[in-house]
């Protein structure tokens, strides 16, 4: 369990340390891989220089993505996609000024990287030529940004987190020299793909529908002018099952299932993957004839997955380190710190270094982030009082040190993200149990009905000052839930809305396991693998506002092969190819 540090630096003491590591003493670390070899030496040559430039740059960093990827996407039995690319990506990172006031001050954060390609072959000219050239761009890039971040300082008013821009960490040496996990038979899939896509072909009711699969593997490096020096092989198989299909309102209407593994060879088997299929399917036959819900406020319950996902975006995005900082944040929990947020029977940790819940591989899983500091789990709330952030090296007030939460995707600066969020509660009760308190919860409440949502697609939020603090949930299977024992009833077209602050506190009551959702995120720092995982929950009150839908009319004719007058073999033709 990750503790908050409890002392802090005095600034000068903190700059002195950050200033004392000289670049010309940090590359004791090899690797038989030359691309690192020459990284280093690359980053040496430059940072001797630039050390000594004016504005000098006190930080450099050299990060190379060496990734290979393969798509195969299939509709109604056909392939439309089956490429792979591989491609090398450098990302040049730069500080010019001191640790106090940098060039990535505020706003001015994107100056600190430029990116370019590198070349797919170990030519150590070559790579050095690129390297050299981007190292350039970004010293121009970064100098010109520092001069106008000092201009503004002279002239704005005094900003309230006047914490340092870059954090003094140890340099970590990890070279991992195995090759990334897994294999794509790509034939084989190709011939799943065809035969998972054409399972649709049998439902005239979905008029639109996609089997996507994407293998990915990485073998990141990163080499500063700190003397961290890593080598980490990943992989990522990450699966989509589509249907779309439109009520004779003229609401579009999507059902999604998404499957991640480490590898193709660990995700669902095929017989499991054309059961989904056949609910995706179903699903959607039952939403076109659903009827439309209206606004509510008034009791819910939540499935763990939902939850999870209501968590991610509703607490786990205000947890980020770098929202607690800067003018144009709402700083929902900044000054909340040891302060009640959450029931006190809730507890959320983030812990990237655990590998799976329950028997599912977690998403958001790995051994250093993407500023080379290792990975924490973090108990952000214990017992419902905040205690944390999720931090990269960008310091906040109290908060002088990374945990390991700085992540990005290559071409972007890192910032504070979440990796594998965990919640857990110590009020627990059987599902069963949890149903049958829903509905006195609904009674007690004199409502007709309470909402059940058993599945959600996603959801965003707003952290921005300048805008509401509210969240908004993307549920797709929704149930009223009658207080008078009849049957429940689905309906559609209602997304999740409220803020944080009200909407965390109504929870009473959870189930007693907790479910996992792996997704991938998209923030300032752009597309990160991550899980959630929390137990089903009952709220007192959650709203819910009509979503907006188009008024095109479903199709006049019916699909190839389900005319009224068509032999009846047509379509069990087309769906035995």
């Amino acid at each position: 369990m990750f503790m908050r540090r409890l002392f802090h630096w005095p600034l000068l003491l903190f700059l002195a340390a950050v200033a004392a590591a000289p670049f010309a003493s940090l590359y004791s670390a090899t690797s038989p891989d030359g691309l690192l070899e020459t990284m280093q030496k690359e980053l040496r040559r430059a940072g001797d220089a630039l050390a000594k430039s004016d504005p000098a740059a006190y930080y450099l960093s050299y990060s190379v993505s060496d990734a290979s990827s393969a798509t195969i996407a299939g509709t109604t039995g056909s392939l439309i996609i089956s490429s792979g690319v591989h491609r090398r990506q450098a990302d040049v990172m730069m500080r010019v000024g001191s640790a106090a006031l940098d060039n990535t001050h505020s706003q001015s954060r994107p100056s600190g990287i430029v990116s370019g390609s590198l070349p797919l072959s170990d030519d150590r000219d070559a790579i050095a030529r690129v390297l050299w050239q981007l190292t350039d761009r970004e010293y121009e890039q970064a100098s010109g940004a520092f001069l106008k971040v000092k201009t503004n300082m002279a002239v704005q008013s005094a900003e309230e987190d006047k914490s340092p821009d870059f954090s003094a960490e140890s340099a970590k040496t990890h070279l991992d020299e195995a090759q990334a996990p897994g294999s794509l038979d790509r034939k084989a899939w190709e011939d799943r793909i065809r035969r998972l896509s054409a399972g649709f072909l049998k439902y005239p009711q979905v008029y639109g529908s996609t089997v996507y699969l994407q293998f990915a593997t990485d073998r990141s490096y990163l080499a500063t002018s700190e003397g961290a020096a890593l080598v980490e092989p990943s992989a990522i198989a990450r699966m989509v099952i589509q249907g779309e299909t439109r009520a004779d309102d003229g609401m579009d209407l999507l059902r999604v299932e998404t499957f991640q593994a480490p590898s193709p060879d660990q995700l669902p088997s095929e017989a499991e993957l054309k059961s989904k299929v056949d609910k995706i399917a179903a699903d959607l036959n039952a939403l076109r004839t659903a009827p439309v819900a209206e606004p509510f406020a008034g009791p819910a319950m939540l499935s763990g997955r939902a939850a999870a996902v209501f968590f991610h975006e509703v607490l786990g995005h205000r947890l980020e380190g770098h929202r607690q900082r800067g003018d144009t944040e709402g700083q929902t929990f900044t000054k909340k710190i040891n302060q009640l947020v959450l029931p006190a029977f809730l507890s959320v940790t983030d812990d990237p270094t655990r590998k799976d819940l329950n028997g599912i591989k977690l998403a958001g899983t790995y051994d250093f982030d993407d500023e080379g500091v290792p990975a924490q789990p973090v108990k952000a709330v214990e017992n419902g009082v905040l205690r944390s952030f999720l931090m990269s090296r960008a310091p906040v007030t109290g908060f002088d040190h990374s945990n390991g939460h700085g992540r990005r995707q290559p071409g972007l600066m890192p910032v504070g993200r979440q990796g594998n969020l965990i919640v857990t509660s110590t009020k627990t009760v059987k599902d069963s149990e949890l149903r049958k308190q829903f509905v006195e919860e609904i009674k007690k409440q004199g409502k007709p009905y309470g909402l059940y949502f058993e599945d959600i697609q996603g959801g965003f939020t707003l952290t921005g000052r300048a805008s509401p603090q509210a969240f908004q949930v993307i549920p797709v299977m929704v149930w009223r839930v009658y207080a008078d024992g009849r049957p429940d009833e689905l309906v559609r077209g209602v997304d999740i809305v409220g803020t944080p602050l009200l909407s965390l506190n109504n929870i009473i009551l959870t189930g007693d396991t907790e479910q996992v959702f792996n997704g991938i995120c998209g923030a300032e720092s752009g597309q990160v693998p991550v899980a959630a995982a929390a137990p089903a929950m009952l709220f007192s009150e959650i709203e819910v506002q009509k979503r907006a839908k188009g008024t095109q009319r479903p199709p006049i004719l019916p699909p190839p092969g389900f005319d009224e007058d068509a032999p009846a073999a047509s379509g069990k033709a087309a769906i035995s190819q």
